[in-house]
Protein backbone atom coordinates (compact mmCIF):
# COMPACT_ATOMS: atom_id res chain seq x y z
CA UNK A 1 0.00 0.00 0.00
CA UNK A 2 3.10 2.18 0.31
CA UNK A 3 2.77 3.09 3.98
CA UNK A 4 5.49 3.12 6.69
CA UNK A 5 5.33 0.16 9.26
CA UNK A 6 7.15 0.56 12.60
CA UNK A 7 6.62 -3.12 13.32
CA UNK A 8 8.56 -4.31 10.27
CA UNK A 9 11.31 -6.98 10.77
CA UNK A 10 14.11 -4.33 10.05
CA UNK A 11 13.20 -2.02 12.93
CA UNK A 12 16.13 -3.16 15.16
CA UNK A 13 18.62 -2.54 12.31
CA UNK A 14 17.37 1.00 11.91
CA UNK A 15 17.96 1.67 15.58
CA UNK A 16 21.55 0.47 15.27
CA UNK A 17 22.14 2.71 12.24
CA UNK A 18 20.85 5.75 14.06
CA UNK A 19 23.11 5.10 17.04
CA UNK A 20 26.16 4.84 14.80
CA UNK A 21 25.21 8.10 12.97
CA UNK A 22 24.89 10.15 16.16
CA UNK A 23 28.12 8.70 17.54
CA UNK A 24 30.01 9.75 14.40
CA UNK A 25 28.43 13.22 14.42
CA UNK A 26 29.43 13.88 18.05
CA UNK A 27 32.94 12.70 17.32
CA UNK A 28 33.24 15.05 14.36
CA UNK A 29 32.11 18.04 16.41
CA UNK A 30 34.59 17.29 19.20
CA UNK A 31 37.40 16.93 16.63
CA UNK A 32 36.58 20.26 15.05
CA UNK A 33 36.57 22.02 18.41
CA UNK A 34 39.99 20.58 19.23
CA UNK A 35 41.40 21.86 15.92
CA UNK A 36 40.03 25.35 16.58
CA UNK A 37 41.48 25.39 20.09
CA UNK A 38 44.90 24.21 18.92
CA UNK A 39 45.13 26.29 15.66
CA UNK A 40 42.88 29.34 16.17
CA UNK A 41 44.95 31.75 14.02
CA UNK A 42 45.11 29.41 11.03
CA UNK A 43 41.40 28.78 11.08
CA UNK A 44 40.75 32.50 11.53
CA UNK A 45 42.81 33.32 8.46
CA UNK A 46 41.05 30.66 6.42
CA UNK A 47 37.65 31.93 7.51
CA UNK A 48 38.73 35.48 6.76
CA UNK A 49 39.98 34.45 3.34
CA UNK A 50 36.73 32.65 2.63
CA UNK A 51 34.80 35.76 3.63
CA UNK A 52 36.95 37.94 1.39
CA UNK A 53 36.50 35.51 -1.47
CA UNK A 54 32.77 35.73 -1.01
CA UNK A 55 32.87 39.54 -0.99
CA UNK A 56 34.93 39.72 -4.18
CA UNK A 57 32.65 37.24 -5.85
CA UNK A 58 29.51 39.37 -5.41
CA UNK A 59 30.13 42.45 -7.59
CA UNK A 60 27.07 41.64 -9.67
CA UNK A 61 24.12 39.31 -9.77
CA UNK A 62 25.97 36.74 -11.84
CA UNK A 63 28.80 36.47 -9.27
CA UNK A 64 31.29 37.16 -12.09
CA UNK A 65 34.75 38.37 -10.99
CA UNK A 66 35.31 42.14 -11.03
CA UNK A 67 37.14 43.66 -14.03
CA UNK A 68 38.63 47.04 -14.98
CA UNK A 69 36.40 48.74 -17.55
CA UNK A 70 37.80 50.99 -20.31
CA UNK A 71 35.31 53.61 -21.53
CA UNK A 72 35.33 55.17 -24.98
CA UNK A 73 34.97 58.90 -24.22
CA UNK A 74 35.55 60.14 -27.76
CA UNK A 75 33.06 62.89 -28.55
CA UNK A 76 32.60 65.69 -31.07
CA UNK A 77 34.40 67.97 -28.60
CA UNK A 78 37.45 65.75 -28.21
CA UNK A 79 37.63 65.27 -31.99
CA UNK A 80 37.44 69.04 -32.53
CA UNK A 81 40.29 69.61 -30.06
CA UNK A 82 42.38 66.88 -31.71
CA UNK A 83 41.85 68.62 -35.05
CA UNK A 84 42.64 72.17 -33.91
CA UNK A 85 44.80 71.81 -30.80
CA UNK A 86 48.17 71.37 -32.51
CA UNK A 87 47.78 74.67 -34.38
CA UNK A 88 47.76 76.72 -31.17
CA UNK A 89 51.19 77.92 -30.02
CA UNK A 90 52.70 80.00 -27.26
CA UNK A 91 54.28 83.35 -28.11
CA UNK A 92 56.85 84.81 -25.74
CA UNK A 93 57.45 88.56 -25.91
CA UNK A 94 61.10 89.30 -25.09
CA UNK A 95 62.12 92.92 -24.59
CA UNK A 96 65.37 94.75 -24.04
CA UNK A 97 66.00 95.08 -20.33
CA UNK A 98 66.26 98.37 -18.50
CA UNK A 99 69.55 100.00 -17.57
CA UNK A 100 69.31 98.65 -14.03
CA UNK A 101 68.65 95.03 -15.01
CA UNK A 102 71.39 92.39 -14.82
CA UNK A 103 70.16 90.50 -17.89
CA UNK A 104 70.41 91.71 -21.47
CA UNK A 105 66.85 90.72 -22.42
CA UNK A 106 63.91 89.60 -20.35
CA UNK A 107 60.51 88.01 -20.87
CA UNK A 108 57.79 90.64 -20.91
CA UNK A 109 54.83 88.30 -21.30
CA UNK A 110 53.43 85.17 -22.90
CA UNK A 111 50.39 84.95 -25.15
CA UNK A 112 48.98 82.56 -27.72
CA UNK A 113 48.85 82.32 -31.48
CA UNK A 114 47.36 80.15 -34.24
CA UNK A 115 49.28 78.63 -37.17
CA UNK A 116 47.15 79.24 -40.25
CA UNK A 117 49.29 79.11 -43.38
CA UNK A 118 52.47 77.73 -44.90
CA UNK A 119 54.00 79.28 -48.02
CA UNK A 120 57.28 77.85 -49.29
CA UNK A 121 59.55 77.73 -46.23
CA UNK A 122 57.62 80.26 -44.14
CA UNK A 123 54.80 79.51 -41.69
CA UNK A 124 52.42 82.29 -40.64
CA UNK A 125 50.89 82.65 -37.17
CA UNK A 126 48.08 85.05 -36.25
CA UNK A 127 48.01 86.58 -32.77
CA UNK A 128 47.04 89.82 -31.03
CA UNK A 129 48.85 93.13 -31.46
CA UNK A 130 49.09 93.52 -27.69
CA UNK A 131 50.82 90.11 -27.40
CA UNK A 132 53.78 91.23 -29.54
CA UNK A 133 53.76 94.97 -28.78
CA UNK A 134 57.18 96.33 -27.81
CA UNK A 135 59.02 93.05 -28.45
CA UNK A 136 62.67 93.07 -29.47
CA UNK A 137 62.59 89.28 -29.88
CA UNK A 138 59.82 86.73 -30.28
CA UNK A 139 59.89 83.04 -29.43
CA UNK A 140 57.22 80.54 -30.47
CA UNK A 141 56.57 77.38 -28.46
CA UNK A 142 54.90 74.69 -30.56
CA UNK A 143 52.30 72.28 -29.21
CA UNK A 144 54.97 69.56 -28.94
CA UNK A 145 57.14 71.79 -26.74
CA UNK A 146 59.66 72.76 -29.44
CA UNK A 147 60.81 76.39 -29.20
CA UNK A 148 61.67 78.34 -32.36
CA UNK A 149 62.66 81.95 -32.95
CA UNK A 150 60.12 84.09 -34.79
CA UNK A 151 59.89 87.41 -36.60
CA UNK A 152 57.11 89.97 -36.58
CA UNK A 153 55.63 90.26 -40.08
CA UNK A 154 53.20 93.05 -39.27
CA UNK A 155 50.89 94.39 -36.58
CA UNK A 156 47.78 96.55 -36.41
CA UNK A 157 46.71 98.41 -33.28
CA UNK A 158 43.18 99.17 -34.49
CA UNK A 159 42.12 95.55 -34.89
CA UNK A 160 44.53 94.20 -32.24
CA UNK A 161 45.89 91.69 -34.74
CA UNK A 162 49.43 90.72 -35.72
CA UNK A 163 51.17 88.17 -37.94
CA UNK A 164 54.31 86.34 -36.81
CA UNK A 165 56.41 84.13 -39.10
CA UNK A 166 58.70 81.16 -38.44
CA UNK A 167 60.71 78.80 -40.62
CA UNK A 168 58.76 75.69 -41.58
CA UNK A 169 61.32 72.97 -40.87
CA UNK A 170 59.82 72.42 -37.39
CA UNK A 171 56.18 72.57 -38.51
CA UNK A 172 54.17 69.45 -39.32
CA UNK A 173 51.21 69.39 -41.69
CA UNK A 174 48.65 68.72 -38.93
CA UNK A 175 49.76 71.88 -37.11
CA UNK A 176 48.11 74.15 -39.70
CA UNK A 177 44.58 75.15 -38.76
CA UNK A 178 41.44 75.37 -40.86
CA UNK A 179 39.34 78.55 -40.78
CA UNK A 180 35.57 78.33 -40.43
CA UNK A 181 32.81 80.86 -41.22
CA UNK A 182 32.18 83.23 -38.33
CA UNK A 183 29.20 84.77 -40.14
CA UNK A 184 27.29 81.50 -39.76
CA UNK A 185 27.70 81.25 -35.97
CA UNK A 186 24.51 80.77 -33.97
CA UNK A 187 23.83 81.92 -30.41
CA UNK A 188 24.04 78.85 -28.17
CA UNK A 189 26.41 77.03 -30.50
CA UNK A 190 29.14 75.16 -28.56
CA UNK A 191 32.70 76.49 -28.88
CA UNK A 192 36.05 75.85 -27.22
CA UNK A 193 38.86 78.27 -26.39
CA UNK A 194 42.42 76.95 -26.70
CA UNK A 195 45.44 78.86 -25.42
CA UNK A 196 48.03 79.33 -22.70
CA UNK A 197 46.32 80.89 -19.68
CA UNK A 198 48.82 82.37 -17.21
CA UNK A 199 51.73 81.31 -19.42
CA UNK A 200 53.33 78.18 -20.83
CA UNK A 201 52.85 76.25 -17.59
CA UNK A 202 49.26 75.61 -18.69
CA UNK A 203 49.93 75.51 -22.43
CA UNK A 204 47.25 74.04 -24.65
CA UNK A 205 44.50 74.52 -22.07
CA UNK A 206 40.95 74.01 -23.32
CA UNK A 207 37.81 75.64 -21.97
CA UNK A 208 34.32 75.01 -23.29
CA UNK A 209 31.31 77.26 -23.60
CA UNK A 210 28.81 78.60 -26.09
CA UNK A 211 28.39 81.55 -28.42
CA UNK A 212 26.76 84.11 -26.11
CA UNK A 213 26.38 86.84 -28.71
CA UNK A 214 27.40 87.85 -32.22
CA UNK A 215 28.03 91.25 -33.82
CA UNK A 216 28.96 92.80 -30.48
CA UNK A 217 30.81 96.12 -30.41
CA UNK A 218 33.18 96.97 -27.57
CA UNK A 219 34.71 100.45 -27.20
CA UNK A 220 38.52 100.46 -27.22
CA UNK A 221 40.72 103.22 -25.86
CA UNK A 222 43.88 102.85 -27.92
CA UNK A 223 45.88 105.85 -26.67
CA UNK A 224 44.77 105.47 -23.02
CA UNK A 225 43.30 108.94 -22.78
CA UNK A 226 40.01 107.72 -21.36
CA UNK A 227 38.11 108.32 -24.61
CA UNK A 228 37.17 105.41 -26.89
CA UNK A 229 39.06 105.57 -30.19
CA UNK A 230 37.58 102.52 -31.86
CA UNK A 231 34.81 99.96 -31.57
CA UNK A 232 35.97 96.38 -31.83
CA UNK A 233 33.54 94.04 -33.56
CA UNK A 234 33.64 90.80 -31.61
CA UNK A 235 32.01 87.47 -30.77
CA UNK A 236 30.89 87.09 -27.17
CA UNK A 237 31.46 83.73 -25.45
CA UNK A 238 31.28 82.31 -21.94
CA UNK A 239 34.24 79.97 -22.56
CA UNK A 240 36.83 81.03 -19.98
CA UNK A 241 39.42 83.42 -21.45
CA UNK A 242 42.27 84.39 -19.12
CA UNK A 243 45.55 86.32 -19.44
CA UNK A 244 47.72 84.31 -21.80
CA UNK A 245 44.75 83.14 -23.88
CA UNK A 246 45.07 86.30 -26.00
CA UNK A 247 45.77 85.38 -29.62
CA UNK A 248 44.54 81.82 -29.15
CA UNK A 249 41.78 80.00 -30.99
CA UNK A 250 38.02 79.95 -30.63
CA UNK A 251 37.04 76.62 -32.18
CA UNK A 252 33.68 75.34 -33.39
CA UNK A 253 32.45 71.77 -32.99
CA UNK A 254 33.95 70.91 -36.38
CA UNK A 255 37.46 71.83 -35.22
CA UNK A 256 37.57 75.00 -37.34
CA UNK A 257 38.91 78.34 -36.10
CA UNK A 258 36.02 80.82 -35.93
CA UNK A 259 37.68 83.54 -33.84
CA UNK A 260 40.92 84.85 -32.36
CA UNK A 261 40.53 85.34 -28.62
CA UNK A 262 41.29 88.89 -27.60
CA UNK A 263 39.85 90.14 -24.33
CA UNK A 264 37.42 89.71 -21.46
CA UNK A 265 35.52 92.00 -19.14
CA UNK A 266 37.43 91.75 -15.87
CA UNK A 267 35.17 93.21 -13.22
CA UNK A 268 34.30 91.79 -9.84
CA UNK A 269 30.59 91.59 -10.63
CA UNK A 270 31.10 90.10 -14.12
CA UNK A 271 31.64 86.45 -14.92
CA UNK A 272 31.80 84.54 -18.19
CA UNK A 273 32.01 87.41 -20.68
CA UNK A 274 34.90 86.95 -23.09
CA UNK A 275 35.44 88.27 -26.60
CA UNK A 276 36.95 86.89 -29.77
CA UNK A 277 37.65 88.62 -33.09
CA UNK A 278 35.51 86.95 -35.82
CA UNK A 279 37.69 85.05 -38.27
CA UNK A 280 35.92 86.57 -41.29
CA UNK A 281 37.02 89.97 -39.96
CA UNK A 282 40.53 88.65 -39.28
CA UNK A 283 41.24 87.29 -42.77
CA UNK A 284 41.52 90.58 -44.78
CA UNK A 285 43.59 92.14 -42.00
CA UNK A 286 46.18 89.36 -41.86
CA UNK A 287 46.32 89.26 -45.66
CA UNK A 288 47.38 92.92 -45.63
CA UNK A 289 49.86 92.26 -42.80
CA UNK A 290 51.41 89.40 -44.80
CA UNK A 291 51.80 91.48 -47.96
CA UNK A 292 52.58 94.95 -46.66
CA UNK A 293 53.46 94.58 -42.97
CA UNK A 294 50.58 96.92 -42.19
CA UNK A 295 46.90 97.35 -42.93
CA UNK A 296 46.36 99.65 -45.88
CA UNK A 297 43.58 102.00 -44.86
CA UNK A 298 42.11 104.99 -46.65
CA UNK A 299 42.62 108.43 -45.16
CA UNK A 300 41.33 111.96 -45.71
CA UNK A 301 44.32 113.77 -44.20
CA UNK A 302 42.64 115.54 -41.27
CA UNK A 303 42.65 115.62 -37.47
CA UNK A 304 39.21 115.53 -35.88
CA UNK A 305 37.20 116.34 -32.78
CA UNK A 306 33.67 115.40 -31.73
CA UNK A 307 31.19 118.31 -31.81
CA UNK A 308 29.59 116.87 -28.65
CA UNK A 309 32.83 117.63 -26.78
CA UNK A 310 32.72 121.32 -27.78
CA UNK A 311 30.99 123.82 -25.49
CA UNK A 312 27.55 125.02 -26.61
CA UNK A 313 28.86 128.59 -26.83
CA UNK A 314 31.51 127.64 -29.43
CA UNK A 315 29.05 125.43 -31.31
CA UNK A 316 26.93 128.53 -31.86
CA UNK A 317 29.42 131.39 -31.95
CA UNK A 318 32.56 129.79 -33.43
CA UNK A 319 31.23 127.01 -35.62
CA UNK A 320 27.92 128.83 -36.26
CA UNK A 321 26.00 125.55 -36.33
CA UNK A 322 22.20 125.60 -36.62
CA UNK A 323 20.56 125.27 -33.21
CA UNK A 324 19.28 121.77 -33.96
CA UNK A 325 22.76 120.40 -34.82
CA UNK A 326 24.60 119.03 -31.79
CA UNK A 327 26.48 116.09 -33.34
CA UNK A 328 29.07 115.67 -36.05
CA UNK A 329 32.84 115.78 -36.41
CA UNK A 330 34.80 119.03 -36.53
CA UNK A 331 38.00 119.26 -38.57
CA UNK A 332 40.79 120.58 -36.32
CA UNK A 333 43.47 120.68 -39.01
CA UNK A 334 44.05 119.66 -42.61
CA UNK A 335 47.28 118.06 -43.87
CA UNK A 336 48.63 120.06 -46.86
CA UNK A 337 48.13 118.38 -50.24
CA UNK A 338 45.99 115.65 -48.64
CA UNK A 339 42.69 114.37 -50.12
CA UNK A 340 40.77 116.73 -47.81
CA UNK A 341 43.02 119.66 -48.69
CA UNK A 342 42.67 119.06 -52.42
CA UNK A 343 38.88 118.83 -52.04
CA UNK A 344 38.77 122.25 -50.36
CA UNK A 345 37.95 121.18 -46.79
CA UNK A 346 39.13 123.59 -44.09
CA UNK A 347 39.67 123.89 -40.35
CA UNK A 348 36.38 124.23 -38.37
CA UNK A 349 34.30 122.50 -41.05
CA UNK A 350 31.82 120.11 -39.40
CA UNK A 351 31.24 116.77 -41.17
CA UNK A 352 27.70 115.40 -40.76
CA UNK A 353 27.37 112.90 -43.66
CA UNK A 354 29.57 110.52 -45.69
CA UNK A 355 28.08 109.03 -48.87
CA UNK A 356 24.62 109.77 -47.49
CA UNK A 357 25.33 108.07 -44.13
CA UNK A 358 24.81 110.22 -41.03
CA UNK A 359 28.00 110.82 -39.05
CA UNK A 360 27.56 111.71 -35.38
CA UNK A 361 31.06 111.14 -33.99
CA UNK A 362 34.62 110.07 -34.79
CA UNK A 363 33.85 106.40 -34.12
CA UNK A 364 31.16 106.36 -36.80
CA UNK A 365 33.44 108.21 -39.22
CA UNK A 366 36.33 105.74 -38.70
CA UNK A 367 34.06 102.73 -38.89
CA UNK A 368 32.62 103.82 -42.22
CA UNK A 369 35.97 104.88 -43.63
CA UNK A 370 37.90 101.77 -42.55
CA UNK A 371 35.21 99.15 -43.11
CA UNK A 372 33.41 100.44 -46.20
CA UNK A 373 36.03 102.31 -48.24
CA UNK A 374 39.34 101.44 -49.87
CA UNK A 375 42.38 103.40 -50.92
CA UNK A 376 41.59 105.22 -54.17
CA UNK A 377 37.80 105.30 -53.62
CA UNK A 378 35.82 108.50 -53.97
CA UNK A 379 34.04 109.83 -50.89
CA UNK A 380 31.27 112.42 -50.83
CA UNK A 381 31.07 114.51 -47.68
CA UNK A 382 28.39 116.90 -46.42
CA UNK A 383 29.60 119.48 -43.93
CA UNK A 384 28.66 122.77 -42.28
CA UNK A 385 30.79 125.88 -42.81
CA UNK A 386 29.71 129.16 -41.24
CA UNK A 387 26.24 127.77 -40.72
CA UNK A 388 25.75 126.68 -44.33
CA UNK A 389 25.60 123.09 -45.55
CA UNK A 390 28.13 122.25 -48.27
CA UNK A 391 29.30 119.18 -50.17
CA UNK A 392 32.73 117.98 -51.35
CA UNK A 393 34.05 114.87 -53.07
CA UNK A 394 37.54 113.62 -52.41
CA UNK A 395 39.69 110.68 -53.52
CA UNK A 396 41.00 108.70 -50.56
CA UNK A 397 44.73 108.14 -50.20
CA UNK A 398 46.64 105.53 -48.20
CA UNK A 399 46.86 106.49 -44.56
CA UNK A 400 50.63 106.20 -44.22
CA UNK A 401 51.62 107.61 -47.62
CA UNK A 402 50.28 111.16 -47.73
Amino acid sequence: MGYYDDHSPNRSNRRGGKSAFFTGLIGGIIGALLVVMIYPSVVGREVSNKQNENVEAIPNEGNAPSKNVSLNVKTDVTEAIERAGKSVVGITNIQASSFWSNSENQEAGVGSGVIYKQANDVVYIVTNHHVVEGATQLEVTLSNGTKVSAELRGSDVWTDLAVVEVKSNEIEADMISEFGDSDSLKIGEPVMAIGNPLGLQFSGSVTQGIISGVNRTVPVDINNDGIPDWQAEVIQTDAAINPGNSGGALVNIGGQIVGINSMKIAQEAVEGIGFSIPINYVIPVIEDLEKFGEVRRPAMGVTLRNVSEIAAYHQQQTLKLPKDIHDGVMIESVVPNSPAGRAGLKELDVIVEMDGNKIEDILQLRKYLYNEKNVGDSLTIKFYRNGEISEATLKLAEENRM
